[in-house]
Order: C-alpha cells, then structure tokens, then sequence
C-alpha cells in the first residue's frame, strides 16, 4: 500500500485539480462527436480521479461528482 503526506494547502489544491479534472471530463462526456472507445476510456480515467477525490472531499462534495452508469456510459461502449 502506498501513501502520501500532504499538507492542508496540498490537499486544497489537489482536491481543485481534482474538481477541474473531473468537470471537463463530464462536459466532453456528453459531447456526441466524441467516439464511443474514447468516452470508455474517458470513463475509466474519470473513475479513477473520483476514486482519489473520494478520499480528499467531503461527502457532499463527492456527491456533486457521482455520475449514474446509464448516463454517460451506452452498453454498447462496455
């Protein structure tokens, strides 16, 4: 397992990285011209950012941030 220490002004920015991140990957997730591989891998990097962001936020925070499966993710892109 692997940590890391950050001071409270790391995670403050971090956690708007983070925030930055997670925002324009759902704008450019409903993007239609955007092919259907490159929204799955999208999905994964967004999955992987929240997962991280989970750790730093509050849950009403985190809350902002859930995205339902059906919304964003088609079956045939699975």
């Amino acid at each position: 397992m692997l940590g890391i220490l950050l001071s409270q002004k790391e995670v403050k920015e971090f956690e708007y990285l983070l925030k930055r991140e997670l925002d324009e990957i759902l704008f450019d997730l409903g993007d239609d011209r955007i092919d259907k591989k490159v929204k799955s891998a999208m999905v994964i990097r967004y999955q992987n950012l929240f997962s991280l962001f989970k750790r730093i936020a509050s849950p009403k925070e985190c809350l902002q941030y859930v995205i339902k499966e059906n919304k964003y993710i088609d079956k045939n892109m699975k």
